[in-house]
């Protein structure tokens, strides 16, 4: 059975973060506590990368599922990971993705972080809802989560608020009353906080929002919001402007409403989120909200890191990264009022 850093920590009595920096070799530690600290591993069997100290490697874990299969290929959360990678890179830390697999075996992602080590875990575009994250957010590991704000860790954010309000904001402005937004899968806070912020803009703008025009999708899947799409065009009551996902669904979206004999923009608007360098080079270009993947990936490194190295003083504070309204060529005049 594996040993914990919480085990050690309650064998030496020290906190679990002094126990994890004393294991990770940090040196601000003092040799007293250290010298407790590594009686106590050797007793219960902790591994050690050497006879007479703690293991000298430092790792950091990232928790990547995609639940729509294009994995890394996401030009959004590529370029986000890899903003992570290259700073915890110049801060000496290593990668390991997270998985299910431990030596060969089955196994959680609590106890694939602690049979790897893992120092720290990023998490991002996971279901933060799940029992085995849950299970990984409320254990010893320090974390820090993208788009999912928690009471226990530091948080990075996009705007969503404002994205979406800016995208309703844009729609009212360009004469539309008859808006649809088909959501990402409700996993989580990033989906909530988005339709909650859509039914919020409507109502601003006294718009009533009819039942079905408000759906549930999914994130990069084209072949359910293919099905979505279809849906709000064969209704009697067709919306004038759609509001997708994000930008990887618009190329499903924009074929199935060619199918249909509609003309974007001229019979239908539609709009995306993420931008995506693929969908801001396609005539029209695709009018979306454009997050800062970069800045939220080296954001998140440096909160982690923070923690690790000085646990004490690190913020458990969210921040949250501004987005960009990209007015693109799919949004088109409505005469709705």
């Amino acid at each position: 059975m594996t040993v914990t850093i919480k085990q050690v920590a309650e064998k030496c009595g020290l906190p679990a973060h002094t126990v994890g920096r004393v294991l990770s070799d940090y040196a601000s530690i003092g040799p007293e506590a250290q010298a407790k600290v590594l009686e106590a591993a050797r007793e219960l069997g902790y591994p050690l990368d050497s006879a007479s100290g703690p293991r000298l490697t430092h790792n950091l874990g990232v928790l990547f599922v995609d639940e729509s299969y294009s994995g890394l290929t996401h030009p959004f959360f590529a370029s986000m990971l890899n903003a992570f990678k290259a700073e915890v890179e110049q801060h000496g830390y290593d990668i390991t993705f997270i998985n299910h697999n431990m030596g060969g075996e089955s196994a959680t992602y609590l106890e694939h972080c602690r049979y790897r080590h893992l120092d720290g875990v990023c998490l991002a575009c996971v279901d933060f809802y799940s029992d085995e994250v849950t299970e990984l957010l409320n254990s010893e590991i320090p974390c820090v989560t993208i788009d999912h704000p928690t009471d226990a860790h530091p948080c990075v954010l996009s705007d969503n608020q404002s994205g979406i309000k800016q995208l309703v904001d844009f729609a009212v402005s360009m004469g539309h009353t008859r808006i649809a937004f088909i959501s990402g899968q409700r996993n989580s806070q990033v989906t909530d906080e988005r339709i909650r912020q859509f039914k919020k803009a409507m109502k601003e703008h006294e718009l009533h929002i009819p039942e079905g025009y408000l759906v549930e999708g999914r994130y990069g899947d084209a072949e359910v919001v293919r099905a979505m799409v279809t849906a709000l065009l064969e209704r009697p009551d067709r919306p004038s402007c759609i509001l997708l996902p994000d930008d990887a669904t618009y190329f499903a979206a924009q074929e199935t409403i060619r199918e249909h004999d509609l003309r974007i923009p001229a019979d239908i608007s539609v709009t995306g989120y993420d931008g995506i360098g693929l969908t801001q080079s396609l005539r029209p270009q695709l009018t979306t909200i454009k997050q800062d993947a970069v800045s939220m990936g080296k954001e998140a490194a440096l909160r982690l890191i923070a923690r690790l190295e000085h646990p004490d003083d690190a913020s458990l504070e969210h921040v949250t990264i501004p987005v960009t309204l990209v007015k693109g060529g799919t949004m088109g005049w409505c005469n709705d009022w």
